[in-house]
């Protein structure tokens, strides 16, 4: 915990380590994967990081995720149909087989091309990263 919470005051990331428990993720990634095609995709993608990294609430229950989904804007009774229902289930174990395929086996990883670095790391790793792969600076 102190290493995480490190990484995250270093990023200027809120992390609420006094009441961080870990909870299953997969419902909020089911979640995530519905709302792709919405335009509230990325306001819902950062608001399950807050409610689970900085609030702790629990990701793997469907009302936690409703409120965050009406929280969002984004309509609650489809979202509780699809989390109810596990609709998206067959599509995050394809996106779970494809990247075990390429050799993901942890999160975060970064790849590009067939070189991938895996885990959480400082902003300076994944610029040396980049570099070592052929990225330019901008």
């Amino acid at each position: 915990m102190r290493h995480l919470k490190m990484m995250m005051n270093a990023e200027g990331l809120p992390f609420g380590e006094d009441r961080f428990m870990t909870f299953n993720s997969r419902l909020a990634q089911e979640l995530a994967k519905w709302a792709e095609e919405k335009p509230e995709s990325e306001p819902l993608k950062m608001a399950l990081y807050q409610a689970y990294f900085a609030e702790g609430r629990n990701i793997g229950d469907v009302d936690e995720l409703v409120g965050v989904v009406e929280k969002v804007g984004l309509p609650i009774d489809e979202a509780r149909k699809v989390l109810t229902q596990r609709a998206m289930q067959s599509a995050v174990d394809a996106d779970w087989r494809y990247a075990l395929s390429v050799g993901v086996t942890a999160v975060p990883t970064f790849a590009v091309g067939l070189t991938g670095m895996a885990g959480a790391r400082p902003y300076e790793q994944l610029a040396q990263f980049l570099e070592h792969v052929g990225a330019t600076k901008r």
